[in-house]
């Protein structure tokens, strides 16, 4: 429920007898990436703390707004500040007390459970920094001080917690507490995959070298199992204590096999010696067998047996089929039984003639980071492919197995497997949730949330109206707004559009991942056979989709469609596509520049943004970026669009320092960022010298963020916001004021290193005046949310806004709904 989008990925099958390759992260129906205040001033009974910003007099505007801060009974100066670490532990501990929620507690400075997400800052000197004379202060400041910035990996393990604790809301419909459930597990798996595996392998090789925040490899190592063990355990707590007794409430039990009546019992033996048995493969470890390959993130089953009393015991590992269903259901009734649990009932019929000792139920995950050097590879496909295969035989770095597990056969698997007893997590639970989310496919309307159909845009209409798309573009520019506008009315009925007129010549996108039965892929096929020139840029390096991606590439170079398959050195993760079309007046340029994929699935899950503009300027700059694709010059200079690795990073930080010069000159100066991740030092330091200069900045950050907001001196005007709840917040928005000129940008790139240097990324201005009113709503909306809003503190843990006293609330997911239906009702076409 993380995109490189971070919390995008997930694993392929690993062995010919799972189910076909699982999506990836930002693929599947569960992702998270996943997995989220603008009001006037409260009255402290509320929950609310009035915090004014910088400036006087302001309104509730993105140029001038008060800001509500939610979830703390501390005082408004002391929030701005930043406190030290035992006022924080006590401020935390006060609101507990003052509102039991134990849902809360999985987002809450309780202990250990967020403060230890990142070390508070060390005490630094105040006298150079509270100076008197704004010239000074800052230039006494090393804003290169590793206390200054919190780490990547425990901020994305703080993230997690945030997505953990919508499981235990009790405000969620049951359902969507178990859709959860599954993306933690679905994040948690990627994160162990990517981010520890990486760790590990730097580890290997010897890196010493530390992060912005002062951590070595090996201590981030340390840390992050210390943090991710209680996030484990609370998850499969809340199964225990709340979800799987909240489901048999509601006529959904996952019963025990040992408590079935023995008619059930028989038939359930009847069903695994037919259908279950033939498909099962035991391997056993002794001394005329190897230890058998584990695939990632495979449930199996450890099962320790004897010939005759007296012998030694023998490890077998028998692998819980993915092709299988996970919960059996009995009969025409609502109860179910766990599949691992039918095995384990039923091993003498696996291994007959030997006595069954003990058994374990364990998972095993392994790392993804596999690496190739593309220079010297001789064919990048191939390198893509060997990847994908090499992927299944990759380092372990993480053993989940039941508490109770014997300790023979936990000693065997972390010696075999070559883990620290760190990384070996004894979970009382199923151990795999993924397979949870089968069980929002139940029609049981009452325990979900309210079932969501995005709706036509207003400017396009209906495909059915006759409603020219590319009139409509030409006219005015378009301004998506997914899930609430419909994916397949807008932006893949514009491609389908090119790829059918006969006034059209070209059509050229940038495809990083779509889904398995793309749309948009079939548009593209299809202008080919129209007569079309067609360019597309797949992106072979979109983890856990290469697969996907390397099949749409064949079939597109079949049709004759010029195909390139990345470029060395950097990751395409630019949304765009470009349409060239012969009118009356000239051939003229129609382009589209999203913040999300070109997936129509994850469009109706997945909050994202996109342009669609006859701008010639921007159409140019397509053409530039285009160009670069198939050739190999890279364009530096663009006229409108933020280009990585061109001259985006140089645009940011102009704008940036362009707001805190009007700031130091007595200016209302303001920014307000939207993005899924803030990670660049450089960024984060541009930020704290726009703080120290004046600057009111509201930061809306998904998940991994570096900056510690609220430090004395040093970003006492920058509020972190994290936004988590039913769509899954991708979009990337920027706005600066710019002296009242109000600029406003969205794209495909986060404030990460990796995206402003590393990755082809595109961001695009938006210049009509209707449509930065939109994003302006957008932004208020979002920090005016008291439902899925998360206030974030100085030493990285986060405080949940809670809805005011008189029970009024404003839920930004609920309040675009609302608005793409009354736009809907209101369009006389429809």
């Amino acid at each position: 429920m993380n995109d490189g989008d971070s919390t995008e990925n997930d694993e392929e099958g690993s062995e010919p007898d799972e189910r076909p390759a699982e999506p990836s992260t930002e693929e599947a129906a569960f992702a998270f990436r996943s997995i989220l205040d603008d009001e006037p001033y409260e009255d402290a009974d509320s929950g609310a703390i009035d915090r004014p910003t910088a400036e006087s007099g302001a309104d509730s505007s993105p140029t001038g707004r008060t800001v509500r801060w939610c979830g703390s009974d501390s005082t408004a100066s002391e929030a701005a500040a930043g406190t030290d670490d035992a006022d924080i532990d006590s401020t935390a501990d006060t609101e507990t007390a003052a509102h039991p929620d134990p849902a809360e507690d999985a987002g809450r400075t309780n202990g250990s459970a967020e403060t230890a997400a990142a070390t508070a800052p060390e005490e630094v000197d105040r006298s150079t920094i509270e100076s008197e004379d704004p010239e000074i202060a800052p230039s006494s400041v090393d804003l290169t001080e590793p206390s200054y910035y919190l780490n990547r990996e425990l901020s994305e393990l703080a993230f997690q917690r945030r997505v953990l604790h919508e499981v235990g809301d009790g405000d969620n419909p049951l359902l969507e507490r178990v859709k959860f459930l599954a993306i933690v597990t679905t994040n948690m798996d990627e994160f162990f995959r990517k981010r520890v595996g990486g760790l590990k392998q730097q580890i290997a090789a010897g890196i010493t070298e530390e992060t912005p925040d002062g951590r070595t490899p090996r201590e981030q190592w340390a840390e992050v199992l210390e943090e991710a063990r209680p996030l484990l355990e609370r998850q499969a707590e809340w199964y225990r204590e709340e979800i799987r007794p909240a489901l048999a409430d509601a006529g959904i039990r996952i019963v025990e096999y040992d408590d079935l009546a023995a008619v059930e019992r028989r038939k359930l033996r009847e069903y695994f010696e037919s259908s279950v048995l033939p498909t099962l493969t035991p391997l056993t470890f002794d001394p005329a067998h190897s230890f058998p390959f584990i695939s990632n993130q495979s449930l199996s089953l450890a099962v320790l047996t004897r010939e005759r009393p007296g012998v030694d015991l023998t490890f077998s590992r028998v692998k819980i089929p993915r092709n299988q269903l996970r919960f059996v259901q009995l009969g025409d009734d609502a109860r179910y039984v766990r599949l691992e649990d039918i095995v384990r009932a039923n091993l003498d019929l696996l291994f007959p003639d030997v006595e069954v000792v003990d058994t374990a139920l364990f998972r095993v995950t392994r790392n993804a980071e596999v690496r190739r050097n593309e220079e010297v590879a001789e064919d990048l496909i191939e390198m893509i492919e060997e990847v994908i295969e090499e992927r299944r035989f990759a380092t372990a770095v993480r053993l989940e197995i039941e508490r109770d597990a014997p300790d023979e056969i936990r000693e065997i698997l972390a010696r075999e497997l070559d883990l620290d007893d760190r990384e070996v997590f004894a979970l009382d639970g199923p151990l795999e949730y993924r397979d949870f989310a089968d069980l929002t496919d139940l029609d049981r309307p009452e325990l979900k949330l309210p079932e969501w159909s995005p709706q036509p845009h207003p400017q396009l209409g209906r495909c059915e109206d006759g409603t020219s798309v590319f009139d409509a573009i030409g006219d005015r520019d378009v301004l998506v707004h997914h899930p609430y506008h419909s994916f397949e009315g807008t932006v893949q009925r514009f491609l389908e559009a090119a790829a059918n007129d006969p006034d059209v010549l070209a059509i050229k996108a940038a495809i990083y991942r779509t889904a398995s039965d793309s749309q948009v892929i079939e548009s593209l096929l299809e202008a080919a056979r129209n007569g079309k020139q067609v360019a597309v840029m797949v992106e072979l390096k979109a983890r856990f989709d290469e697969e996907n991606n390397l099949e749409w590439a064949k079939k597109l170079e079949e049709e004759g469609i010029h195909v390139a398959y990345g470029t060395i050195g950097y990751k395409t993760h630019t949304k765009t596509s470009l349409v060239v079309r012969e009118e009356d007046d000239g051939v003229r340029l129609y382009s589209h520049i999203g913040t999300g994929n070109y997936h129509s699935e994850t469009a109706k899950r997945y909050e994202d943004l996109g342009l669609l503009t006859a701008d010639r300027d921007i159409g140019q700059d397509l053409v530039r970026l285009f160009n670069y694709f198939t050739g190999h010059s890279m364009h530096r200079d663009y006229r409108k669009l933020l280009i990585a690795p061109g001259n985006m990073r140089d645009r940011f930080v102009e704008l940036v320092r362009a707001e805190a010069e009007r700031a130091r000159n007595g200016d209302d100066a303001r920014i307000i960022a939207k993005m899924n991740r803030l990670e660049d030092p450089a960024i984060v330091r541009e930020l704290y010298e726009a703080s120290m200069a004046g600057v009111d900045i509201d930061l809306v950050v998904r998940d991994i963020c570096r900056l510690r907001p609220g430090l004395a001196g040093i970003s006492e005007t920058i509020d972190v916001y994290s936004v988590v709840g039913r769509f899954l917040e991708h979009s990337r928005i920027f706005y600066f004021r710019a002296g009242g000129e109000d600029r406003y940008y969205i794209g495909s790139a986060d404030w990460m290193t990796r995206n402003l240097d590393s990755r082809v990324e595109a961001i695009t201005p938006i210049e009509d005046s209707g449509l930065q009113g939109r994003l302006e709503t957008i932004l208020e909306t979002l920090l005016a949310d008291d439902r899925n809003r998360w206030v974030m503190r100085s030493d990285g843990s986060y405080d949940r806004c809670r809805p005011a006293a008189d029970g009024s609330t404003t839920d930004v997911h609920e309040t675009f709904i609302r608005s793409a239906l009354n736009d809907a009702r209101n369009d006389p076409r429809t």
